[in-house]
């Protein structure tokens, strides 16, 4: 394992390698500004000095460019591998779609901060920006449809299939965005809707648990004496699929106890999906990342569960309760699942990623982040002047939640920079490669 020292050359496929290097440029820019944030929440006073680029516009930056740059190149990097892209003349053509999709995100940022949005939380699309990122999706969409002719008859029947079920909803998702982004569609205050019921927050958790089920038949093989737990898991998820139905979609009390009971059939995917995982081989390199995103994937189950439940829901709602338990969703699960997916994807090239300063600086700064959250939320349950008034234990967690910041973008800064010397490397490997030939 290459852990920390750079001796051997490049071997990953360089358009992953690029996917890897923008997607960890976004992830050092949103944390930046994730890290300028905290210090606006503790010396508000700063706004004055930032003219109209106050928190309230670097906040969603911040937000979007975690969701639509961090936690989406990663997958654009798995789509080029799942469907060829990255293989052959394509490849050349690989590069320009993610400048593209940079492109955008940077226009988004520029819009965001002079004032345009939606409105919409992770839907502030608006005005050239809301343009603008659909077609870096559609040309996305249009290089895997280019790969996916190409491959058509070397791919099997069940892969052929599986391929052009992915195209169609791919295709389908820039235009999603684009009405969604669209105030004309619902309002971003929209009085008529509840609040989360159990059904609805099992069908969205399901939705996450099909994902984690779909994703490795496009990363690694399957070991053929444990295809009995592949089996068992699509089964359960069918399932519980069946039982979102069952429970109806009105504006139900979470207090029923069918909606916390059903909300808790989740709790069986906390050993099943490491069972599910140890079914497939997986690279040496990815086996503590593979371990962080399980270990995050069963504390985001059970405490999302015990969240819901009646009296604690009422206690932490609107408190920085919840926003430890999504950046425990953000940062410590999606994240280590995405760079799981990258290491796996990069091989012995995943050495970017496995520096041990930085897994556990990373790790055991989220933990903290989640555990101070956690802290101020349950005070703000008690008093909801806690996070605004000036106090010292208030001032004491957001200086911490300051600390646990700045180790989190340090921990990405460590991956970008691997990720540029890997770059570098790539690219003499593919130009000594051309000379040769």
């Amino acid at each position: 394992m290459r852990s920390d020292a750079l001796t051997l050359p490049s071997n990953a496929p360089r358009p992953v390698v690029s996917a890897a290097a923008h997607a960890l440029f976004w992830l050092v820019f949103a944390n930046a500004i994730g890290v300028l944030i905290a210090i606006l929440l503790l010396f508000p006073a700063l706004n004055r000095l930032l003219g109209e680029w106050t928190y309230g516009r670097w906040i969603m930056v911040h937000l979007n460019l975690e969701l639509y740059g961090w936690m989406s190149l990663p997958m654009v990097g798995f789509l080029f591998k799942v469907y060829g892209a990255d293989r052959g003349p394509l490849a050349l053509w690989c590069r320009p779609v993610l400048w593209v999709w940079s492109a955008a995100l940077a226009v988004g940022a520029y819009s965001w901060l002079t004032g345009h949005s939606s409105g919409k939380l992770f839907l502030d699309w608006s005005g050239y920006a809301r343009v603008l990122f659909p077609l870096a999706m559609l040309a996305l969409w249009l290089l895997l449809a280019v790969a996916f002719v190409r491959e058509w008859k070397a791919a099997t029947i069940y892969a052929r299939g599986a391929k052009a079920a992915g195209l169609l909803l791919l295709l389908i998702v820039p235009f999603i965005l684009f009405f969604a982004s669209s105030p004309n569609y619902y309002p971003a205050i929209n009085p008529d809707t509840g609040g989360p019921t159990g059904a609805s927050q099992l069908e969205s958790s399901l939705i996450i648990v099909a994902i984690l089920l779909m994703l490795p038949f496009g990363l690694a093989r399957r070991k053929a004496e444990r295809s009995k737990a592949i089996a068992i898991s699509w089964a359960i998820m069918v399932a519980e699929f069946l039982l979102c139905f069952v429970l109806g979609r009105a504006d139900i009390s979470h207090h029923r106890p069918a909606q916390f009971l059903s909300l808790g059939s989740l709790l069986i995917w906390i050993p099943l999906t490491p069972a599910y995982y140890a079914a497939f081989n997986w690279n040496a390199n990815t086996r503590r990342w593979r371990i962080a995103f399980l270990c995050w994937w069963a504390a985001l189950v059970l405490s999302g569960w015990v969240l819901f439940l009646p009296g604690i829901l009422d206690h932490f709602k609107f408190t920085d309760g919840l926003v430890g338990h999504s950046l425990l969703a953000m940062a410590g699960f999606t994240s280590s699942l995405l760079i799981f997916v990258l290491v796996q994807l990069l091989g012995e090239d995943g050495w970017i990623f496995n520096r041990t300063r930085s897994f556990y600086g990373w790790n055991v700064a989220v933990l903290g982040y989640v555990m101070l959250m956690t802290a101020a939320g349950w005070r703000e349950g008690f008093d909801p002047t806690f996070t605004i008034l000036p106090g010292v234990a208030r001032h004491v967690i957001y200086i911490l939640r300051l600390v646990v910041g700045g180790v989190m973008l340090a921990a990405s800064l460590d991956w970008l920079i691997d990720a540029a010397t890997l770059l570098r490397e790539s690219s003499v490997v593919h130009a000594t490669q051309e000379a040769t030939s």
